[in-house]
């Protein structure tokens, strides 16, 4: 497998609106990216994964487009981002930016010309089709309501969107429709950046017939679909090949044998991808599930594909929230999910905040949330007759609002984050975890980050090494060897709250130099809760 910038790369992820506010409206902001630049270029990352700012009636966060070509007020403006791409050049790093190309905003131009007649020539760039037995066409679900199909009384027809009302998918078999969605994309690479995240992008090919499906609360008939590589290889050969960039697909419902469709070197698609079989199929952490799926897509992709890791983003709760220990082991839990995303195969991932061990949040009410899938679900369970109470708290682990409460900058008003009223509540655990503090600790989750992500820049095990996990077995030890032009490391992980001894495993590690660990340097057999360790084996 060649050696490439981005397969090196460390990405961070921005959620702006939740960053940092610079003009006290609540709302975080491109300049308030810029004021953190320096931040950023000393935690070591390489790039930076901006969530969409582009102009947006904003029902979904940005995620609902209006116009692609312009940026968002709540944000800034062009020349705002403008200035942000040359800073985040001038520091060295990279930026992508995150694109939505299966559907549009409801007030996007496209739908309103759509909307105005069956003739329209943008009729055409959406997906209308006629009622059927004086209801929707089938009985496809969408991410956020009932039903993916909405009725527009005045043309007769409903309209599709596998998410909001507000968000109508776009007709990917309409040609012209396509090359205009090419020349948005080559205008924004034109402009410097250095690739993009292409939101929900498996979903673009719809199943042929619109038939209804036998399990319609599963929603994977909603993507993989017969025409979305052609549209990918199409989207390629006009777009990607000619920049130097990087492109990741948020691609749910796949398998590792469906995932290298879409990252093959060899299929000229999309260089990595978001799989979902842990942050949407594993509720709670399973350590036995979370090594049969990193063994299964390590082999899959082996010398043909780049994978990613990560446990949360904007749409996920807090890691250690989910998955770890955020009471006492707060620490320890955040660094030790730490070491094996950024040692297992694959492109590591920082969701903001998370290089500070930020936890989930849990507000008192319905009320207090924003996130439209969770609103919208809470009604329509409690519109069954359901305890509102009970409904409340089933969906409050997986509310994506868990991860865009603001950035925790200091013990100070709203955490640092505004001088405003933020338009999310604030955590309230802010005056105990927060950057100022953190880079006030030598021992802190901030520099066990930074650590982690020079240990990658100066050893290619960390990126290109072969994998093996040497603890298949073990409900809570997780340990792995990575093996690259003769160098070995080993990976060792007690992901629990209780001691564990090594013995067991029956490992040498006779000679072998302790790398990194987040305890004081020991070389017991005893691994302690949450304790993390990295050698690597002498063959001298």
């Amino acid at each position: 497998m060649k050696r490439t910038w981005w397969k090196e790369a460390v990405v961070y992820q921005v959620y702006w609106r939740s960053f940092n506010d610079t003009d006290s409206d609540g709302f975080g902001d491109l300049q308030g990216v810029i004021d953190k630049l320096d931040y950023l270029k000393e935690l070591g990352v390489d790039v930076i994964w901006l969530n969409p700012c582009y102009e947006s009636p904003d029902f979904d966060n940005g995620y609902d487009i209006s116009n692609y070509y312009r940026i968002m007020d709540k944000a800034g403006d062009m020349a705002t981002w403008e200035r942000l791409l040359e800073e985040v050049h001038l520091r060295g790093m990279k930026l992508i930016m995150d694109l939505v190309l299966n559907h549009t905003s409801h007030e996007h131009p496209w739908f309103q010309e759509s909307l105005s007649s069956l003739d329209n020539p943008k009729r055409d760039y959406y997906i209308w089709k006629n009622p059927k037995n004086g209801g929707p066409p089938n009985n496809w679900r969408s991410y956020f309501e009932p039903s993916a199909w909405t009725y527009h009384e005045p043309t007769g027809q409903y309209y599709m969107h596998s998410f909001a009302v507000e968000q109508p998918d776009l007709n990917w078999e309409n040609k012209q429709m396509r090359q205009e969605m090419y020349e948005m994309m080559r205008y924004w690479l034109d402009k410097g950046i250095d690739g993009f995240r292409l939101d929900v992008i498996n979903l673009l090919a719809k199943q042929a017939g619109f038939k209804d499906a036998d399990e319609p609360e599963g929603l994977s008939y909603l993507g993989n679909n017969p025409g979305i590589h052609e549209y990918l290889q199409e989207m390629n050969e006009q777009v990607f090949r000619n920049y130097d960039i990087m492109t990741v697909g948020e691609i749910p419902f796949v398998t590792p044998e469906d995932g290298l469709l879409y990252v093959g070197e060899d299929r000229n698609e999309l260089h990595t991808l978001f799989h979902f079989e842990v942050a949407d199929d594993m509720p709670s952490w399973d350590m036995l599930r979370f090594k049969e799926i990193q063994k299964r897509w390590y082999e899959g992709l082996k010398g043909k594909g780049t994978n990613s890791q990560f446990l949360n983003n904007h749409d996920h709760t807090r890691q250690v929230t989910r998955f770890g220990n955020d009471g006492m082991y707060r620490v320890e839990s955040a660094k030790l999910l730490a070491t094996m995303i950024h040692t297992l195969p694959g492109i590591p991932y920082i969701f903001q905040g998370e290089e500070i061990g930020m936890t989930g949040v849990r507000y008192d009410s319905i009320d207090d949330y924003h996130d439209i899938a969770m609103k919208n679900k809470y009604e329509e369970e409690v519109n069954k007759g359901r305890e509102p109470s009970s409904v409340f708290e089933e969906l409050l682990p997986l509310s994506r609002d868990n991860s865009r409460t603001p950035m925790q900058w200091a013990d100070v008003e709203h955490a640092g984050f505004t001088d405003g009223k933020p338009w999310i509540k604030v955590n309230p655990n802010y005056p105990s975890i927060n950057v100022e503090k953190e880079m006030n600790e030598s021992n802190s989750v901030f520099y066990f980050y930074q650590t982690l992500i020079q240990l990658r820049k100066r050893n290619p095990v960390m990126i290109y090494g072969d994998y093996t996990d040497l603890s298949a077995d073990e409900p809570d030890l997780y340990c792995y060897k990575r093996s690259f032009e003769g160098n070995e490391w080993i990976v060792l992980l007690n992901h629990s709250d209780a001691i564990n001894n090594l013995k067991r495993l029956d490992l040498d590690l006779n000679g072998a130099e302790l790398i990194l660990s987040n305890y004081p340097a020991s070389e017991s057999n005893e691994l302690n809760p949450h304790e993390a360790r990295i050698y690597a084996l002498s063959h001298n």
